[in-house]
């Protein structure tokens, strides 16, 4: 279902794009982004913050990682990013529950980030089983025991309920996702009317990210 709406709003989302005739480097407002109708707070300063929506097991998410890696690499000290997992009302994700246990743990890199997306759409092991989850940290290097107790905690918990509280406030509908600064919403699927192909929606984001963050940061003065 997700895969289809995830075709669906960017077939929507590319005809409005298509009658705007705007583009990612001149993005306009309803067609490669929107305005959230409630900002929501922000404690990045003057920096600019970015947050990314994702899920492990989606597969946009997956081949997105790595442009959107490259372009936070990129941007340096210009932004605070964050990432958020989706949560899903009536039960908890064993893939979510791993993202904020290692981020808890403080182990969370991007290698290990890619090598968990890697593990569900590489190697096919959809982790959506505790003992799975366990076993892949553990041949990580991660202390299994310590990871065990942190994800069978009442913060990870907590960061659970957290995230379906974010995507209310955030309008989150579908991902991966990114909010700027609180306000400005933009996606893959939004970027760009002409793309072929997922790899140069991904690209193309980037360039509206550019565009939203030049913005953001003018309105912070």
């Amino acid at each position: 279902m997700r895969f289809l709406k995830f075709l669906l709003t960017a077939i929507t989302l590319s005809a409005v794009a298509f009658t705007a005739s705007a583009s990612p480097t001149d993005p306009k407002e309803g067609v490669e982004y929107k305005t959230l109708a409630k900002p929501q707070p922000v404690d990045t300063g003057k920096k600019v913050e970015v947050i990314e929506f994702f899920d492990y097991a989606c597969p946009h998410c997956a081949a997105f990682d790595g442009t959107l890696n490259a372009w936070v690499k990129k941007q340096g000290d210009n932004i605070v990013f964050k990432r958020v997992h989706i949560g899903r009302q009536g039960g908890d994700v064993p893939q979510a529950r791993m993202f904020y246990t290692l981020q808890a743990m403080g182990v969370l890199t991007p290698e290990l980030h890619t090598k968990a997306f890697n593990e569900i759409h590489v190697n096919r092991n959809r982790m959506n089983r505790d003992e799975l989850v366990f076993d892949f940290v553990a041949k990580q290097g991660v202390d299994k025991q310590k990871f065990i107790d942190t994800y069978r905690g009442f913060g990870v918990a907590a960061q659970v309920r957290k995230s379906l509280a974010q995507m209310d406030a955030y309008q989150v509908e579908f991902w991966p996702l990114l909010i700027v600064d609180g306000k400005y919403q933009t996606a893959p699927s939004m970027a760009n009317a002409n793309a072929t192909t997922e790899a140069q929606l991904n690209e193309d984001v980037t360039r509206v990210l550019d565009a939203l963050v030049v913005k953001a940061k003018a309105e912070k003065k």
